[in-house]
């Protein structure tokens, strides 16, 4: 047998077998135990968090999360709803936390009159936070918990 068929007769007893193999179990999260060749019904959607408290950031330079509901927000090229509230000129009425001064600049660090364009669309950073359990288990620790664990005495690290 030359090589060309070998090759060709390897191919097919590998792609027989695969066939052959039973299927690998997966479990998502988010589909359960349901096949994924099967339809799910959609889970049900988590409230919005609406408790207007102002939340510790989880690293430094995180875009603070938006602390209530924003449905029916309009935010397109014609009118931002969040700065209505939110805009610099405004904050003073309705008491909302103010744009930082960098969503006043543009890529050159030249400071505007207006939201620059490329902050505008706060959802692309800022986002509603929901009331959900979460789909995968996390460890996460944040950096400052982590070094007082290491700084702190030894009585204390039991």
């Amino acid at each position: 047998m030359n090589r060309r068929a070998l090759a060709f007769v390897l191919c097919a007893a590998c792609s027989i077998a695969a066939w052959a193999a039973p299927p690998f179990e997966v479990q998502d999260p988010m589909r359960g135990p349901t096949p994924v060749a099967e339809e799910t019904d959609p889970p049900l959607i988590s409230p919005i968090e609406n408790k207007d408290i102002k939340r510790m950031r989880t690293y430094s330079m995180q875009p603070p999360t938006i602390p209530h509901s924003i449905d029916g927000y309009q935010v397109d090229k014609n009118f931002n709803r969040c700065l209505a509230c939110h805009a610099r000129v405004n904050t003073e009425q309705t008491q909302a936390p103010p744009l930082s001064v960098t969503h006043y600049m543009d890529r050159d660090s030249n400071v505007l009159a207006e939201v620059s364009p490329r902050r505008y669309f706060c959802v692309q950073c800022h986002v509603p936070q929901a009331e959900a359990k979460p789909l995968v288990s996390n460890t996460y620790q944040d950096i400052d918990v982590i070094l007082k664990r290491l700084t702190a005495p030894a009585s204390d690290k039991k």
